[in-house]
């Protein structure tokens, strides 16, 4: 299976370049000065400019972006917007009904199974084992996670939402809320700020596949069918895959 590079891909590949460049920088601040890196990152630049909290902006612009998604952004987001929804002539509603059922019960599986995980973490932050750094080191490993996700590897996708790709994938704006739970296990505006705003976005998803569905599924929007496909975020994945593709 030979790669084709698209526009898409190589933004998304630069991105990730970038994001493992920060998860880097930010381990081995860790690893070097782990007692202060966290007063560092969380004190806002208006009480005291400090290069680390620019981090803070970082992650909150990613989030605010994707209330408004442009070009630039995958059609996984892009998809929920009426402006790219192609219907499929006489699509199946029943089949819509089907898809809607299923993938709403592997939302549920993924959530529990997410909540789960992090509650040990929170757990651990209580009871004195991990601390504010740990977390915020956490949360930057899961920032870079999210785009091995969408390039390489998805557990979620893989063992639960079975989807054939990100751009058909119904909890792909799930993403920050994912990213941003560990910071929920601590007090201060830098963590609740960034948590409560993926939130906010998450219910904005969610509130757009409850009213339209058929935005978000191959058998009734053209935009997401493989041969219309311009992001081709799939391939390195499909690659490793060994050409397999869900459903």
């Amino acid at each position: 299976m030979k790669i084709k590079n698209t526009k898409m891909l190589t933004g998304y590949l630069g991105h990730f370049i970038i994001r493992l460049s920060v998860f880097l920088l930010f381990f081995y601040l860790y690893l070097t000065d782990r007692e202060n890196i966290w007063t560092k990152v969380s004190t806002p630049v208006w009480k005291e400019f400090n290069p680390h909290a620019l981090i803070w902006f970082n992650f909150m612009l990613i989030i605010i972006s994707h209330f408004f998604p442009t070009k630039l952004i995958t059609m996984g987001v892009r998809k929920s917007q009426e402006k790219y929804f192609d219907p499929v002539e006489n699509y199946s509603r029943t089949g819509l009904l089907e898809i809607v059922k299923k993938r709403n019960a592997g939302a549920w599986g993924v959530l529990i199974v997410w909540l789960l995980f992090n509650l040990i973490f929170g757990i651990l932050y209580f009871c004195n084992v991990l601390k504010e750094a740990d977390l915020f080191m956490l949360t930057v490993f899961f920032y870079l996670c999210d785009f091995i996700c969408i390039l390489f590897f998805c557990p979620f996708q893989t063992l639960i939402m079975k989807n054939r790709c990100c751009v058909n994938c119904r909890i792909y704006d799930w993403g920050h809320f994912m990213m941003f739970t560990p910071m929920l296990w601590i007090r201060s505006f830098f963590s609740w700020s960034l948590f409560l705003t993926s939130v906010v976005l998450l219910i904005h998803w969610e509130v757009k596949w409850a009213k339209n569905p058929e935005r978000y599924w191959f058998g009734s929007n053209k935009n997401l069918q493989c041969a219309n496909c311009k992001d081709k975020l799939c391939q390195i994945k499909r690659k490793l895959n060994g050409g397999r593709t869900p459903e």
